[in-house]
């Protein structure tokens, strides 16, 4: 599996744009871009080189995170994939696209869509000596916009984009990333009630034009969650020096909360279930809460069934489960 930590490349390209960079600043500047975002507002407020700079130092660790790992989930379910193109809409400072590079090693060809000049920039910046992305296509415009002109991919990504979207712009996005989908189409969402909820339009969406659910779900039929409960996963990040600063945090990690959906052409010939919160572990037994083909379950694994136990013991959060037998409720 892929590590959720940045590059050594990708960290050194930072790093080496830190020079005579007010950390101070860059503290004040992520944290009112980061409200913009919360707030809906999505880029509008990266103008310059320095607002890009400081966005990607405080939020590409924690987007790459949480990509990585969606990534590391479509590959266990589909371990033969090996795209040799990309297509990144609303690429920003190119956070996705990294995270593709490191978990494809067959990527070949990188086309990215954004509609912000100053993140195109630092984006092109950071692949120039890069040696994983060497081929990169970075079209500045709207990705709704620009996406008609894309090239087609085997791969198609939109990270953490569609919530900057009003419905119908959303439903008309998701629509035109499916067209440009050769294979395999991965959308990642902050892991929040609300971007469950456009994770879950956007899967019943893509399922009626004809995609395959490839993860987290083991099915492609509604979503068995009922509400207030919903689908997220978490991600542990590493956080540097500098991140920390900027962050103004004392912890060394973070947790980056998200959720995902990736999506076949073809129909997916094993779909592991999925576990869906940390599993609790009593003195009698641990218990798992496992979106299955059947629905979600409590799979409980006895103390006394030491074999079963041991398993249980390793499972995590958002891991997959491949063993009908353990998906079965005691």
């Amino acid at each position: 599996m892929t590590a959720p930590d940045l590059p050594a490349e990708l960290t050194a390209a930072l790093n080496a744009r830190l020079h005579g960079f007010s950390r101070n600043d860059a503290a004040a500047r992520s944290d009112a871009i980061s409200k913009t975002y919360r707030s809906g507002g999505g880029s509008t407020t990266i103008r310059n080189e320095t607002d890009a700079l400081a966005y990607a130092l405080a939020r590409m660790p924690a987007t790459y995170a949480a990509v990585i790992a969606s990534l590391n989930a479509l590959q266990e379910t589909r371990p033969d994939f090996a795209p040799t193109t990309l297509l990144d809409c609303g690429a920003g400072p190119g956070t996705a696209t990294w995270a593709c590079a490191e978990a494809f090693a067959s990527l070949a060809s990188f086309t990215l869509l954004d509609a912000n000049p100053a993140l195109r920039t630092l984006a092109l910046g950071l692949a120039e000596d890069s040696h994983r992305i060497p081929a990169l296509r970075y079209e500045l415009g709207d990705a709704a916009a620009t996406i008609a002109d894309a090239p087609s991919a085997d791969l198609v990504i939109a990270s953490y984009v569609i919530n900057e979207l009003n419905d119908a712009a959303r439903t008309k996005l998701v629509a035109a990333m499916w067209t440009k989908t050769n294979d395999t189409l991965l959308i990642v969402e902050p892991g929040t009630p609300s971007g469950y909820q456009r994770i879950l339009d956007a899967r019943a969406q893509l399922i009626n034009a004809g995609a395959h659910v490839i993860a987290p779900c083991p099915h492609d039929n509604a979503c068995p969650l009922v509400k207030p409960d919903w689908c997220h996963f978490s991600q542990r990040l590493q956080r540097s020096r500098v991140h920390k600063q900027l962050k103004s945090a004392e912890l060394p990690y973070e947790d980056e909360k998200f959720i995902y959906v990736a999506l076949s052409r073809a129909p997916v010939a094993q779909r592991p279930s999925r576990v869906l919160t940390q599993p609790v572990t009593t003195k009698i037994e641990i218990t798992a809460k496992l979106c299955t083909n059947v629905g979600v379950i409590a799979a409980n694994a006895p103390r006394r069934d030491k074999a079963k136990y041991a398993k249980f013991r390793k499972l995590d959060w958002g891991d997959a489960v491949f063993d009908s037998s353990e998906s079965s409720a005691e």
